[in-house]
């Protein structure tokens, strides 16, 4: 059986495809990570995929990303959390800036389970096991982060590389009938 090879328009769709079908993720952009609208029009929570390279194995490509999952920080004077009003002794805050870190981390480790234990691959009914899928064997760091445009933005980013099937067909590749370099 031939290996039917995914391309790089294949894993951004399937990417964005998970941040589509996540309820709480409103958002799905791709680019550069300076392609992050940052405007307050912009709804959240956002997904944002930075490609960052492809790597070769012997019948593999590995696409690898970054993923940030962000949304805005509220500002209010009479903010109060629960775990405000529990802690006394906890600094007072404007913001619900933990709550966001907490709610876009959950998301994350959503997005990681659901292509590391291809949760909604299984779901197309694909029963051939030859069937080329997308396959994560990283352990992941997800780092916090936050910035400050007319918006306070905060979340977690993270990298990913997603490996495809490849079987490299020299045979398939569009060339010219001219003899030269070796051929």
């Amino acid at each position: 059986m031939t290996v039917r090879n995914k391309t790089y328009n294949n894993v951004v769709n399937f990417l964005c495809r998970l941040g589509e079908m996540h309820e709480q993720i409103a958002t799905v952009s791709v680019g550069d990570i300076f392609d992050i609208d940052m405007e307050k029009n912009t709804k959240f929570v956002l997904m944002h995929i930075n490609p960052t390279g492809v790597t070769t194995g012997e019948s593999e490509l590995i696409y690898n990303f970054q993923i940030f999952i962000c949304d805005m920080t509220a500002e209010k004077s009479d903010w109060e959390t629960k775990q405000q009003s529990e802690l006394t002794k906890l600094v007072d805050t404007k913001t619900n800036e933990q709550e966001v870190f907490n709610q876009t981390l959950e998301i994350s480790t959503d997005l990681i389970s659901m292509i590391r234990h291809s949760t909604q691959q299984s779901l197309k009914g694909t029963n051939d096991i030859n069937f080329p899928i997308y396959f994560t064997e990283d352990q992941f760091s997800l780092d916090p982060f936050q910035e400050r445009f007319d918006n306070l933005l905060c979340g977690w980013v993270w990298t990913i590389g997603i490996k495809v099937m490849n079987d490299f067909d020299a045979c398939a590749v569009p060339l010219t009938s001219a003899r030269g370099a070796g051929y």
